[in-house]
């Protein structure tokens, strides 16, 4: 399948993620209908961080994923659906865990659904590495367990599983890419790296959580290369894609690539607020991309270095957008 020309739905579009997905598909020729979740301010998210003449190739539309007939409405028409609409932070999911079923899985039915009564051609379903756990070997391949050590992955893996189900039951054409930590210009404070980066970048202090986790860290670019890899690749319904680089750093690793990027010797200063309840930590997360690279021709091509340096001029030149002394949870 070849993009150009095609109509394309990507929901959760006002994201990190989305918005990086909704300027690679509008540089490669598909019309874009852009979807985000309506606010009275009106605002669009992470969308508006596009250049004039990518806002002015989209067609935005605002409401909720949970509404079933709005999902119908967005989707109907469109040839692929780029489904990335979710809650996706972790801390607030243990304070809030009903509104992660209701974003995470049934907004995920919705869009089923409406795929299947639509006829489109392909549906790119998001999971993400939080579903495995800690592991319980690496590098995680895709036949790997799926542990719910924490609200928020619990809701994916049910999300998951509804798309798989679908895909047995009814045939549609669905697809998931299970993304490893994905980082980049315009994430949310409340990721690792751009936690790191905002503090590093107002002091020499960075207060963190655990320092141990290891996590398996891919540029922005390269996940979405994934994304538009999967929506054009033969033969891949019911299939489960991780895209990670293959390695991993512990969060103290981190610190230090972080220091080097910024030029400075940062102190780190660990908070029990900040720390998941023990069992829910995951500890390890080193990714087996062998899939994608066979079943998709993917291949990451931005190591963590250059993926610092690249993000770097982006959160110096939005720093007022970010309060480095809040956590975020």
């Amino acid at each position: 399948m070849n993009l150009k020309g095609r109509k394309v739905l990507v929901t959760g579009a006002g994201g990190f993620i989305g918005s990086h997905l909704v300027e690679a598909l509008v540089s490669r020729g598909a019309e874009v209908r852009a979807m985000v979740r309506y606010n009275s301010l009106n605002r669009v998210g992470q969308l508006d961080s596009l250049d004039e003449k990518t806002k002015n190739a989209i067609e935005i539309i605002r409401g909720d994923i949970g509404d079933s007939r709005f999902v119908d409405h967005a989707v109907k028409g469109t040839d692929v659906v780029f489904h990335l609409a979710a809650l996706i932070t972790i801390p607030y999911s243990y304070i809030a865990p009903g509104s992660y079923v209701e974003t995470n899985v049934v907004g995920t039915m919705n869009v089923l659904e409406a795929v299947r009564d639509s006829g489109s051609a392909r549906m790119v379903h998001t999971s993400t590495s939080e579903v495995y756990g800690s592991a319980v070997y690496t590098p995680i391949d895709e036949k790997h367990p799926l542990q719910a050590q924490s609200p928020y992955s619990a809701s994916k893996i049910a999300a998951d599983k509804l798309v798989e189900s679908y895909v047995r039951s009814f045939d549609v054409p669905a697809i998931t890419v299970r993304p490893f930590n994905t980082y980049g210009p315009r994430q949310s404070p409340r990721a690792i790296l751009p936690s790191i980066l905002i503090q590093a970048l107002a002091g020499d202090t960075v207060r963190l959580g655990s320092l141990d986790p290891i996590r398996d860290l891919t540029y922005v670019t390269d996940t979405v290369e994934g994304f538009l890899l999967a929506a054009t690749a033969d033969d891949l319904e019911g299939v489960t894609v991780n895209l990670g680089m293959g390695e991993g750093f512990s969060v103290q690793e981190l610190v230090e690539r972080v220091s080097a990027v910024v030029g400075r010797k940062l102190q780190v200063v660990v908070e029990k607020a900040r720390i998941r309840p023990e069992a829910s930590e995951v500890t390890r997360l080193v990714s087996d991309n062998t899939m994608a690279r066979e079943r998709l021709g993917w291949k990451p091509r931005v190591s963590l270095d250059q993926g610092l340096r690249l993000m770097l001029p982006w959160f110096r030149d939005n720093a007022g957008y970010y309060d480095a002394s809040r956590y975020n949870v």
